[in-house]
């Protein structure tokens, strides 16, 4: 078994929390890997986002609760 271990990088704006990655999937289903990259530190809230070839920093974030879930591929 081979065990892949990397660190996260620290947040720039608060140096507590880490940036972490988060993956989505386009209009058409294709996955978009590393679509936004989000501080762990819920106050802080730093956040980078690419939206059609261009990067959007600090977005508000939603908790998405609200939002009805997608119905099933296939």
């Amino acid at each position: 078994m081979v065990v892949t271990v990397f660190a996260l990088p620290k947040c720039q704006k608060c140096q507590q929390g880490d940036l972490v990655p988060l993956s989505d999937f386009g209009s058409q289903g294709a996955p978009i890997h590393y679509k936004a990259w989000v501080c762990t530190n819920p106050v802080c809230g730093f956040n980078v986002k690419i939206r059609n070839g261009d990067i959007y920093l600090n977005e508000p974030i939603v908790s998405g609760v609200g939002h009805p879930p997608r119905p099933p591929r296939g």
